[in-house]
């Protein structure tokens, strides 16, 4: 029976520019994206991604701001579901108190997750595995060049 999978994400960008992303080993898989994770029923979005930042990471998070809903199909990597997934862009009520790594799949002994920062600068679509990621990176990637493109734009008398 296929049925809709909704999921909710969390673009969280740091003082120093850089994203937070989640690599995880599920499913004999293991594939890099933003934390969050899947609706559960009766929960609303905000409160759904609030809690996934609570198990995930620990913390607690503001969602700031809209940043994108899936708008194509995406079958899951898992099931027979179609993947509808929203992002928000968020911060950090605290410091999160993780231990991030460096390297995608460097787990600590007994979990399969990890952290890590990548800045913006050096985001490539290649750092997360799913298309609507990699939707989201090239969403932020365009972004980042426009600002760039403004700021370059001089006024003559």
């Amino acid at each position: 029976m296929s049925y809709f999978n909704v999921r909710v994400y969390g673009l969280l960008i740091n003082a120093d520019n850089q994203i937070l992303v989640s690599d995880e080993q599920s499913g004999g898989r293991s594939f890099s994206k933003f934390p969050g994770g899947g609706l559960e029923y009766g929960e609303g979005l905000i409160d759904a991604l609030k809690r996934e930042f609570m198990e995930e990471c620990n913390a607690e998070i503001e969602v700031l701001s809209h940043f994108y809903t899936t708008d194509f199909y995406e079958k899951s990597s898992f099931n027979d579901s179609q993947i509808i997934s929203i992002y928000y862009l968020v911060r950090e009520v605290a410091p999160l108190e993780l231990n991030f790594k460096t390297k995608a799949f460097d787990f600590d002994p007994e979990t399969l997750q990890s952290f890590r920062w990548i800045h913006l600068h050096d985001l490539a679509e290649s750092d997360v595995t799913f298309k609507t990621d990699q939707t989201v990176v090239n969403m932020l990637l365009s972004l980042i060049a426009q600002s760039a493109e403004q700021e370059d734009i001089t006024f003559e008398d």
